[in-house]
């Protein structure tokens, strides 16, 4: 043993630390943590100027073959009016609180201020997302077990 290890100095893995900044770069991510053991690493890049470094994507877009072009692009249809239930984390939706149990919120279901609509799962945390107000539900915009950004439309509230 050397010197810095006799006094409990941490070891770190720098390829690891490259990696995970690389992780970043190819996630769009501002910050990553992990743990192994009693061992944590935390790499993290601040947003210039606070604003976001990238823009969320709400889904990607699906591969498709090679076509002959289009004539002129499809209007995107206008999101329906009401109260937008949007995304506080990064993580994955799930529309119920088990597979198999019926939803929290469908089309056409009334919802009052507070209820739970959906769940989002962050590293491994389900977080109750409720509705802002009473209503009926307009819309769902996002399937179960989809991953969502954070800010992304979910749920409308009419």
């Amino acid at each position: 043993m050397n010197d810095k290890q006799e006094k409990g100095a941490m070891q770190v893995d720098v390829a690891l630390v490259r990696e995970l900044a690389a992780l970043l770069d190819d996630t769009h991510l501002t910050e990553i943590e992990v743990e192994d053991g009693d061992r944590k690493i935390r790499v993290a890049r601040k947003a210039g100027g606070g604003a976001p470094i990238y823009a969320p994507s709400y889904a990607p877009a699906p591969a498709a073959p090679v076509a002959a072009p289009v004539a002129a692009p499809a209007a995107e249809p206008a999101a329906p009016s009401g109260t937008m239930v949007r995304s506080p984390i990064v993580g994955t939706a799930y529309l119920s609180a088990e597979p198999g149990a019926a939803p929290f919120a469908r089309i056409g279901a009334q919802v009052a201020a507070g209820e739970t609509v959906l769940i989002i799962e962050a590293m491994k945390v389900m977080n109750a997302i409720a509705a802002p107000t009473s209503g009926t539900v307009k819309a769902v915009l996002v399937d179960n077990g989809q991953p969502v950004e954070f800010d992304q439309p979910l749920i409308v509230i009419e």
